[in-house]
């Protein structure tokens, strides 16, 4: 085997070789940058989502006796339930994800 002797470089090829690691260094910044990015955007999503839904089983609501279900609907994060009750009109809210009772509006007739 021979040796072969490593001679230095002459001036253009030393600043061929410092252009080219001035593009690796760059490169290779763009790319730390990009996954910290990426990192960051799924932290973000990760810490602003509201979580797994929660699971609910079965739920009964006690009506009062006589009580008609007039129309249900949806507000916001809130389930609403228009009731009858006896001739008068009530509106009960049920929080969205848990079924829990929220508040109770009745409507009566001024005599």
């Amino acid at each position: 085997m021979t040796d072969t002797a490593v001679t230095e470089p002459t001036p253009d090829q030393a600043a061929l070789i410092a252009r080219v690691r001035r593009m690796m260094l760059i490169a290779g910044l763009t790319s730390a940058l990009a996954v910290a990015v990426v990192l960051i955007a799924i932290g973000y999503r990760l810490y602003r989502s509201e979580g797994s839904p929660v699971s609910v089983s079965d739920v009964t609501a006690a009506l009062p006796k006589g009580a008609r279900i007039l129309s249900t609907g949806i507000a916001g994060e809130r389930l609403v339930v228009t009731l009858d009750v006896g001739g008068t009109t009530e509106i009960r809210t049920f929080d969205a994800k848990t079924l829990k009772p929220v508040g109770r509006l009745t409507f009566v007739t001024e005599p």
